[in-house]
C-alpha cells in the first residue's frame, strides 16, 4: 500500500520515492509520533479519507483541534471521536496555539535534567578527585553533603560522570 510520495535530492538529482505504510510507521515511531491507540479514533476522516492516517499522533492532535476550531464541534464529541479525554483536548489546543505544531509533537516525560546535581557540585567533586585520587565514592557523597546539604544517590552521581565524559 502506498502511503504517500517523498521527494528525494541526492547529488544534484531529484527523485520521487513512494513511501510504504510500513515506512511511515516506522518512521513515525522514529520520531515519537506514532499514535498508540489508532484503533480509538473514529472520527469519519480518518476512516473514509486515506490522506488522514489515525497512526500519526500530530495529524490526529490537528484535526481534532481543527474540528472543534474550524468545523465547530462540541470538544466533548470531538473528544470522544478522538479516543482522547477532554483535558488532552484543551492540553493540544493549548500547545497549538502556543507553540504551533511543534507542540503536537509528544514531550519527553519525567525531569530533564539531574536537579540536585549542578554544575558546582561536579566541580566540587571533580577538585575533590583531584586532590585526593584514592577516595572512595562514599566519602565523596559524604563531602558532598556536608559541603552542599544535598543527598545524593551513588548512582546519580556516576551518570552524570559519564555525561560529562561524553
Amino acid at each position: 500500500m502506498l502511503c504517500g510520495v517523498f521527494i528525494i535530492t541526492h547529488n544534484g538529482v531529484t527523485m520521487a520515492k513512494a513511501a510504504t505504510a510500513n515506512g511511515k510507521r516506522e518512521a513515525l515511531a522514529r520520531d515519537s509520533a506514532l499514535n498508540p491507540h489508532p484503533e480509538a479514533i473514529r472520527d469519519p476522516l480518518f476512516a473514509d479519507n486515506p490522506f488522514f492516517d489515525p497512526a500519526d499522533l500530530v495529524q490526529v492532535r490537528y484535526e481534532m483541534v481543527r474540528r472543534h476550531e474550524v468545523d465547530g464541534q462540541v470538544i466533548s464529541a470531538v473528544a470522544t471521536n478522538f479516543g482522547v479525554s477532554r483535558p488532552t483536548f484543551y492540553k493540544a489546543q493549548t500547545a497549538l496555539a502556543t507553540v504551533g505544531l511543534a507542540g503536537l509533537l509528544p514531550a519527553q516525560r519525567g525531569p530533564k535534567a539531574a536537579h540536585k546535581l549542578s554544575t558546582e557540585i561536579l566541580t566540587f567533586d571533580a577538585d575533590l578527585r583531584s586532590k585526593n585520587p584514592e577516595i572512595s565514592m562514599s566519602q565523596r557523597l559524604d563531602a558532598i553533603e556536608g559541603q552542599f546539604g544535598v543527598k545524593i544517590h551513588r548512582r546519580s552521581l556516576e551518570r552524570a560522570l559519564a555525561r560529562k565524559k561524553k
